[in-house]
């Protein structure tokens, strides 16, 4: 049975996926995360939820065979696929010469591990669209948002934990790390659950949608890796007070509560209270040397 979207391109199903997984020799690999879906009505889902359109240049990262390219490529004027599997990668040009021929120009294909990729070919990426291997997730996407500051909108189907933690907002159980430093980049908010069933191998968990839309980082005179230090300080006590989880941060537990009360916070509060504004006016009360902590 083909699944045919309205420009031609001929969608995957379970037994597409399956087929060309015999073909490749590929087996998914839990090293490399890989779950590869074999829904169509999920990727036609998640193009209509990403709302990108004719004038949009997609990076989409971890394509596999090919599932989500297929869908994306009728809607967007470029798809700029990040794929590490050098199997993978070499095959994804022909699925879509072969499925869609009449779009098979508005792919570029790129080789290369997402955490490494620094600069794009072609027109600058307008959006992010991709079904993010689970065991990198979160340092995939906050690189990918600091490396390329003309992503403007994004929609990433993660774990369901992970989905729930980088939507989360202060105060809730689940607000940590991911929160705080996706929201420096973006407005993050949930955008529906995807159930474990249009996966092959069918995963132990399910996965949920994250939306993410581009907003300019709360002004603050340090430097976005001082706020991120801050950050990791906060959350690596989370059963302390500020006051005692920032005194290496700050020195010394009287200089963390002077820094504290300046930027107006309780010192007695925990990291899991603040805004990723209160973060950035609290680092710039003691500016970190060196490079501060990674994105990650």
């Amino acid at each position: 049975m083909r699944l045919t979207d309205a420009l031609g391109a001929a969608l995957l199903g379970p037994r597409e996926v399956r087929a060309l997984a015999a073909e490749l020799g590929v087996r998914p690999t839990k090293t490399l995360g890989q779950n590869f879906v074999i829904d169509a009505n999920t990727v036609r889902r998640i193009v209509q939820v990403a709302d990108v359109g004719a004038d949009d240049v997609v990076v989409e990262v971890g394509p596999g065979l090919g599932s989500l390219t297929l869908a994306l490529l009728p809607a967007v004027s470029r798809v700029v696929a990040v794929e590490i599997d050098p199997v993978l990668a070499g095959r994804l040009e022909q699925t879509v010469g072969e499925r869609a021929p009449a779009l098979a120009g508005r792919l570029e294909v790129v080789r290369s591990d997402a955490l490494e990729v620094d600069t794009l070919p072609g027109p600058a990426p307008t959006a992010l669209v991709a079904n993010l291997p689970y065991n990198v997730s979160v340092p995939v996407l906050l690189h990918l948002l600091e490396r390329f500051a003309t992503l403007r909108r994004g929609l990433v189907m993660v774990q369901a934990e992970v989905a729930d933690r980088l939507a989360a907002a202060p105060g809730s159980r689940v607000y940590g790390v991911p929160s705080v430093k996706a929201q420096w980049y973006a407005e993050v908010s949930r955008a529906g659950a995807v159930g474990r069933h249009v996966f092959w191998p069918a995963p132990n968990v399910d996965s949920g949608l994250v939306r993410l839309d581009r907003r300019d980082p709360p002004e603050t005179t340090a430097t976005r890796q001082e706020v991120f230090a801050l950050v990791d300080a906060a959350f690596a006590q989370r059963r302390k007070g500020l006051r005692a989880a920032l005194a290496g941060w700050a020195g010394s537990p009287a200089r963390a509560e002077q820094a504290l009360r300046a930027a107006g916070i309780d010192p007695l509060a925990r990291g899991e209270s603040l805004t990723v504004e209160d973060f950035a006016r609290l680092a710039a009360q003691r500016a970190l040397p060196g490079p501060g902590a990674s994105a990650g």
